[in-house]
C-alpha cells in the first residue's frame, strides 16, 4: 500500500503545479476515479476543469476524449454510429468519443435531455447500444462532466436519474489571489500537460481499484452509521426523497478510497463525514417550501445530529 500511496501522492503533487490552489478538487477527482465512479463539476467556465481531466488522463497513461455539449448535439455524436460501407455492402460501426478511458463532457446541461440520456447506459453499464448492437467501453472508464450554474441562459436541468449516476458533485471555485497572480505571471501551462511522464498505466489503475474495493475494511459499526445517515435523509421532513441504495454505496466506496489515500486499510467515521458533503447533496430532493435551503449546510446539520460510533 505504501508504494501505491507514494505514486498517488506524486500525481497529486505533479498536477498541483498545473492547478494552482485546486488541490482539494484534484484529490476528490482521484477519489472518484479510484472508486470507479463518475464526477460532476458545477462551476463557471475557465476555472481549470479541462486541465484537471487532461492531467489525470496523462498521469495515468489513459486515453482521453472530450465532448463539447451544445443544444444541437445528438446522441450519436457521443456514442458513434453505423455507416454503410459500399465496398463491403455492410454497415460499419464508427465509435464516438465516449470510447475513451477518461471522457470530459463539457457543459453537460447545455445539451437536450434526449442527448443527456445517451450517457446513462454508458455511465451505469460501461457499454453503449447502437442499432440494437451492444459495445463494451474500455476499462477503466471515467466520466468528468462539467455543468454551468442553471441560472445561465440556455441550460437544461439534469434529471434526478442522471444526477444519481454521478458518484460525486464538486465545485473547483476561483483560485486564491496569490495563485491567480502566479498564473498571470507564468501564463497557461496546458501544453506542458501532454509531456508529463505517467505515474502508472491502465492495468495498475485497475489493480488499485480492486485493492481499494477488496482490502479496505468497513466494520459493522461503520455500515450501521452509513445506514443511520441514509435513513435520516429518508425521514427528514424537508425532503421528498432521500438517498437510494446507490447513494449508500457511493458513501461507502468514497470513504474506502479516502481511507486508502490516507494510508489506512479500514474506514473511520471521519471518512464518511469528509465525503458526505460531495456524495449526498445532489441526490436529495427538497420539498417546495424548503427549496432555498443550502444543501451542504443541510447535510452537515443532518450528520451532526447522528451519533458518531466510537
Amino acid at each position: 500500500m505504501n508504494a501505491v500511496n507514494q505514486k498517488i501522492s506524486s500525481i497529486l503533487e505533479k498536477l498541483s503545479g498545473f492547478l494552482h490552489g485546486k488541490d482539494a478538487a484534484l484529490r476528490l477527482a482521484l477519489i472518484s476515479f479510484f472508486s470507479r465512479g463518475h464526477l460532476l463539476i458545477e462551476d463557471m467556465p475557465g476555472l481549470g476543469k479541462t486541465t484537471l481531466a487532461i492531467g489525470i488522463a496523462k498521469s495515468l497513461n489513459l486515453s482521453f476524449g472530450r465532448i463539447q455539449c451544445t443544444s444541437d448535439l445528438l446522441p450519436t455524436d457521443i456514442t458513434g454510429l453505423s455507416i454503410f460501407d459500399k465496398n463491403s455492402g455492410e454497415f460499419v460501426f464508427h465509435p464516438g468519443p465516449i470510447f475513451n478511458n477518461i471522457v470530459l463532457i463539457d457543459e453537460i446541461n447545455r445539451t437536450t435531455p434526449k442527448t443527456q440520456s445517451a450517457l446513462i447506459e454508458a455511465m451505469g453499464e460501461k457499454q453503449v447500444t447502437v442499432d440494437r448492437q451492444t459495445y463494451k467501453l474500455p476499462r477503466p472508464f471515467f466520466v468528468i462532466a462539467t455543468q454551468n450554474p442553471v441560472e445561465q441562459f440556455g441550460t437544461f436541468y439534469l434529471p434526478e436519474s442522471q444526477l444519481d449516476r454521478f458518484l460525486m458533485k464538486i465545485s473547483i471555485g476561483y483560485p486564491s489571489r496569490d495563485a491567480e497572480m502566479e498564473i498571470l505571471r507564468k501564463g497557461s501551462r496546458r501544453g506542458d500537460l501532454y509531456t508529463i511522464e505517467p505515474a502508472m498505466d491502465g492495468d495498475e489503475v485497475m489493480k488499485i481499484q480492486d485493492m481499494i474495493s477488496s482490502s479496505v475494511h468497513v466494520s459493522d459499526k461503520i455500515i450501521s452509521y452509513i445506514m443511520n445517515i441514509i435513513e435520516a435523509t429518508r425521514t427528514d421532513k424537508r425532503l421528498t426523497a432521500g438517498l437510494s441504495t446507490r447513494g449508500a454505496l457511493a458513501i461507502q466506496h468514497t470513504a474506502k478510497a479516502n481511507a486508502f489515500f490516507k494510508g489506512r486499510d479500514y474506514v473511520i467515521p471521519e471518512d464518511i463525514k469528509e465525503m458526505a458533503g460531495f456524495v449526498i447533496p445532489h441526490r436529495i430532493i427538497f420539498r417546495e417550501e424548503y427549496e432555498n435551503t443550502e444543501r451542504q449546510e443541510m447535510v452537515r446539520s443532518l450528520i451532526e445530529a447522528i451519533k458518531t460510533p466510537a
